[in-house]
């Protein structure tokens, strides 16, 4: 089939780390039709006919593309475009089914766990999770006891970490029901996928993911506070300046719905409104990107600039939805993770279908000092980390990192948790020697509308791109894959021809005007303290999205509609 597998398994085969599950073929070490795993056989049929360089071609059009759109990252203070590998990751819709499952039962059990640990606190009470666990957490927030949408729902939206283990099985990384990031990516990369190899899609019937936006705005909605039948939906970043900061304006667009910033919006009243030149209009439901610390200087960082003096107060007077909801983050701690299996069987009743990782809790009798034996084999991450920060993967670690690891662990057991080594699967991907296989893991991300968990079908592929690297983000030099769950619905639904169907993939939601020209109430406080750039910049800079594992973003403006243009804003903007 040419040279482009040529030498595919020749370097993992010659590593001494337990061999990983590769995804297309059978044995990395014959990757021959004959031994390509069933849901991979129509793209490697497609692949035979290429060479390398034809390969890399298409790899270069789609950088374009990207770099055109300006859909870049930030690595060592370089603009580049993110990194879309021409290979899609092919999941069968039978195997989907248990992803689909396990996930929408992870954030139930999740759901249950925040509406109890800032209510009643059963689990506590009844010996499932210990109570200095909760309270020692960073993102436990007891401003956000009692603050709750009028739907009872706290995680509208979450993004649940997968990875398969050295068997192919699907096991749970780790849990994002903060702000998750990434999902711009799903939908940019299914665009670009689907122009470029639309035959593909009809032929595996590729479940589409257009339908993102307009799931996500029904579950914003839905979260509306009582007696609001039309509610004012807004999406809150953090500024241009901010890593995600692409993904805040394309779902704004998406959406139609207005993106705003902290100083877009005041309270007054106990209620939240935005600025307009049409004057001020009430805002019923905020999405915010903003983290908690950021949100509201009143009740967190009195020095923030990203969030809007009394948000917490009209969220607690049920006067808007914030969300998702303030201190969802100490669901997000790593040593909540270690409990979520039992928190399932306490809460759902029901055996957990996704397994975590096993995983060592160094406060545990016996565990940190197994573990500072152990440290050369395991990975060992801070509870509270993101976005692959502060990780130490132990066979890969020096000496003197190892050492000053194993201090800290002393000094605060609290603060880490320790893993064996899992060899993520790997699949072909294209780099400088051609086809080869790199790591990766998946995000799906789940909504939450209150009456039923939808999962995007797919999710965000993560690759390692260096040689036996683990870490999968970005920031790490890491790219991304689009996701294919193949295998469901009709081979083609009546009516469509391949440009039908190429548009279907890349759905977008239709822009809708929400502000009104209708006559509002007069903004009666205009007289905002000063904002400061210099000051704003740094903390859109520093307040990351909860996952943390979003590239940056090429700085553009937001235009059209869903965007309040800058000379239509009102005073103090």
């Amino acid at each position: 089939m040419g040279d482009l597998f040529d030498g595919y398994g020749a370097a993992a085969t010659g590593r001494r780390r337990a061999a990983a599950w590769d995804e297309m073929f059978s044995d990395i070490s014959r990757p021959l039709p004959q031994l390509t795993r069933s849901p991979y056989r129509d793209i490697h049929a497609a692949l035979a006919q290429m060479t390398t360089e034809e390969l890399k071609g298409r790899a270069d059009a789609l950088a374009d593309s990207y770099l055109a759109q300006g859909v870049t990252f930030d690595f060592a203070g370089e603009e580049r475009p993110f990194p879309l590998d021409a290979v899609p990751r092919v999941i069968d819709q039978s195997e989907w089914a248990e992803v689909e499952t396990g996930v929408r039962q992870r954030v139930l059990a999740l759901e249950a766990f925040l509406a109890d640990v800032y209510g009643d606190q059963r689990a506590i009470r009844d010996g499932i999770i210990p109570a200095r666990l909760i309270s020692s957490s960073e993102h436990f927030h007891r401003e956000a006891a009692g603050i709750v949408a009028a739907n009872n729902v706290r995680i509208q939206v979450s993004g649940i970490d997968l990875i398969r283990d050295e068997t192919g099985g699907w096991r749970v990384l780790e849990d994002n029901v903060r702000v998750p990031s990434g999902v711009s990516y799903v939908i940019s990369n299914r665009r670009v996928m689907a122009q470029t190899l639309p035959e593909l899609f009809v032929s595996m019937r590729v479940r589409p993911v257009g339908d993102y936006p307009q799931k996500l705005l029904q579950a914003l909605r839905a979260s509306a506070p009582e007696g609001v039948d039309d509610p004012t939906v807004v999406v809150l970043t953090p500024g241009v300046y901010n890593s995600a900061y692409f993904e805040h304006t394309l779902l704004a667009r998406l959406m139609g719905v207005e993106l705003v910033e902290g100083r877009d919006l005041f309270c007054s009243g106990g209620r939240v409104f935005m600025r307009t030149t049409a004057g001020p209009t009430r805002v019923d439901v905020i999405y915010r990107r903003v983290d908690d610390e950021f949100l509201d200087p009143l009740q967190f960082r009195a020095d923030s600039m990203l969030g809007s003096p009394g948000l917490m107060l009209a969220a607690r007077l049920g006067n808007v939805t914030i969300a998702n909801a303030v201190g969802n983050g100490v669901a997000d701690d790593k040593l909540v993770y270690t409990y979520v299996p039992d928190l399932i069987r306490y809460y759902l009743g029901e055996e957990p279908i996704l397994k975590n990782v096993d995983t060592w809790r160094l406060e545990d009798p016996g565990a940190l000092e197994e573990v500072l034996d152990r440290l050369d084999e395991l990975v060992v991450k801070p509870v509270a980390g993101s976005g692959g920060k502060g990780l130490v993967v132990g066979p890969d670690a020096s000496t003197q990192e190892l050492e000053e690891l194993r201090e800290r662990l002393i000094a605060d057991p609290r603060g880490w948790i320790a893993q064996p080594v899992v060899q993520l699967s790997t699949i072909p991907t294209l780099v400088e020697d051609g086809m080869r296989p790199r790591h990766a893991d998946l995000r799906p991300f789940a909504v939450n509308d209150g009456t039923d968990v939808w999962v995007l079908p797919g999710g965000l592929t993560r690759v390692a791109l260096p040689e036996g690297q683990l870490v999968v983000n970005s920031s790490q030099g890491g790219g991304s894959k689009d996701t294919w769950v193949v295998g469901h619905g009709p081979f083609r639904p009546p009516g469509h021809d391949i440009q039908g169907l190429v548009a279907e993939q890349a759905a977008i939601t239709t822009s809708i005007p929400i502000i009104s020209a209708d006559t509002h109430l007069q903004d009666h406080n205009p007289a905002d303290a000063p904002h400061h750039d210099q000051q704003q910049q740094q903390q859109q800079q520093v307040a990351r999205d909860a996952s943390a594992t979003q590239p940056s973003a090429a700085r553009v403006t937001p235009s059209g509609a869903g965007c309040i243009p800058a000379e239509q804003r009102g005073s103090g903007c």
